[in-house]
């Protein structure tokens, strides 16, 4: 918890990934038999089990985050910056979250026009970037500079079982993969991949993948819980929500399809096999929008078997991300487990 707190307070968005690189390599270094940068700003990491006949496997887990750019300074001295978005996010949802800015965390706020001061016809059309600024305030914009990256400024928060603060996709990833590092099975080679430029596109995952050239690979990543209720438009009580995608509590998610990645059905029911087998709950994410770095993975050199495991979340992409932390440890569970019980006959049956 320790590290996965260090990991959600770093800003690390898209293309400036060097804070969180800096924690994993702080955390690995001493434990992996090979580590290296490559020129995405991937840390790739290696480390053999003892057994012979190692199973080579690629588990990938991305280091980027969700986030802004810093685009245009609008005036000397008030403190106004333009931005861009990095990433999916909700701008309609941005007005008012308070953010830090670029290596020395500078306080800002995300500004517009107060509801009550706005015109009927403003009202009725939602917020565009042209109509938000980030305002440091006078003085600090000295501190700031075009292409600075920014971040929500969020707590680390945690009630009971729930835990709540911003960038868990993907730090639970990543500090399950280094939790997965200190413990990797005597039948596996695991290569580690710790990516960058998930959020925009999977491309520090498709040099990774290249350069590895593992024979199977998982993806560990966060996924949407879209478990709220649904009401109906009258306000007569909420109907049942069909396409929840994932529920929390209900266990780490296990990939069939998305729409980038159709899962190998051989690992898919490897995982299903294991689960099953040692009573760690799970549950299918429904086939559907979205995607993990697998996408970029699983059609590198001759083709790479590939499947994906998600911690279920709620408000992704936002200032703050919730999740079980039974989901995730159960995902750390499966995971281990998962490679524990790793042969290269799973892969010799027909896919």
């Amino acid at each position: 918890m320790r590290l996965l707190e260090k990991l959600c307070m770093a800003c690390a968005v898209s293309g400036d990934e060097s804070q969180v690189r800096t924690l994993v390599l702080e955390h690995i270094r001493p434990i992996a038999d090979e580590v290296r940068v490559d020129a995405m700003g991937n840390v790739l990491a290696t480390r053999k089990g003892e057994g012979k006949d190692h199973l080579r496997v690629m588990v990938a887990a991305h280091m980027d985050e969700v986030g802004f750019m810093i685009t245009h300074e609008d005036d000397k001295e008030t403190g106004f910056f333009r931005f861009d978005l990095v990433g999916g996010i909700d701008v309609s949802a941005l007005a008012g979250k308070p953010i830090l800015v670029g290596k020395d965390r500078i306080p800002g706020v995300i500004g517009a026009k107060p509801i009550h001061l706005s015109t009927v016809e403003e009202r009725k059309r939602d917020f565009t970037l042209e109509d938000l600024r980030i305002d440091v305030g006078p003085g600090n914009n000295k501190k700031v500079k075009i292409g600075d990256r920014a971040t929500f400024a969020s707590e680390f928060i945690r009630q009971g079982d729930s835990l709540r603060t911003k960038a868990l996709d993907d730090r639970l990833g990543v500090a399950a993969l280094i939790e997965l590092l200190k413990n990797v099975p005597d039948n596996i080679e695991l290569l580690a991949a710790f990516t960058v430029q998930e959020e925009v596109g999977l491309r520090g995952a498709r040099v990774a993948a290249y350069t590895l050239d593992p024979q199977a690979a998982i993806v560990l990543d966060c996924t949407p819980a879209r478990d709220l209720p649904v009401w109906q438009p009258d306000n007569r009580p909420r109907q049942d929500n069909t396409i929840y995608n994932t529920h929390l509590g209900a266990g780490p998610a296990i990939y069939i399809a998305d729409s980038a990645t159709l899962s190998d059905p051989r690992l898919v029911q490897h995982l299903i096999n294991t689960a099953q087998a040692l009573d760690i709950p799970y549950q299918i994410r429904q086939p559907g929008r979205g995607g993990t770095d697998a996408g970029a993975i699983h059609v590198q050199k001759h083709g790479i078997p590939t499947v994906s495991l998600s911690t279920p979340a709620r408000y992704l992409h936002s200032g703050t991300t919730l999740v079980r932390l039974s989901d995730w440890a159960n995902t750390c569970r499966l995971i281990q487990a998962a490679l524990e019980r790793m042969t290269p006959d799973i892969l010799k049956s027909e896919r």
